[in-house]
């Protein structure tokens, strides 16, 4: 009986595994695709960025103050969905990460920032099964 309720829950855990949404750099993304946007689980709001160098800069601990911050972005909520237009690979390195994040060039699709070009590192960036069957229909 163990035996069994341990299959079970490792084909459930597969098959979740499968559907669950991930962050996704350069090497998974195209442009055009469609993603959505997503920060840490504590602070889920992403900053999308007016231009590449200052998501870099930013990441890299480098800003003047609140107000620069505030005037160079909007505020994405979590599940923001967005189209990617360019992807640059490795080349955010985060002051408070050991990892080289990708900086990826989007365009809002949905909410109040509808229309929006703007930049966000690849730690942002989610997609998921529903989105990569959507692209193929």
């Amino acid at each position: 009986m163990n035996r069994n309720v341990l299959a079970v829950a490792s084909l459930i855990l597969i098959v979740m595994s499968s559907t669950l949404a991930r962050a996704t750099g350069c090497a998974a993304l195209t442009n055009g695709q469609h993603i959505f946007l997503k920060s840490s689980d504590l602070d889920p709001d992403v900053f999308v960025w007016d231009s590449r160098v200052r998501v870099i800069e930013y990441s890299a601990g480098h800003w003047k103050n609140t107000t620069d911050v505030m005037n160079h972005t909007v505020l994405s909520k979590p599940g923001t969905r967005a189209v990617i237009v360019q992807c640059e690979k490795n080349v955010v390195h985060s002051k408070f990460a050991n990892e080289i994040l990708d900086a990826v060039g989007i365009k809002i699709v949905a909410g109040p920032n509808r229309g929006h070009y703007g930049w966000v590192t690849s730690e942002d960036v989610y997609s998921s099964a529903k989105t990569a069957e959507l692209r193929t229909r």
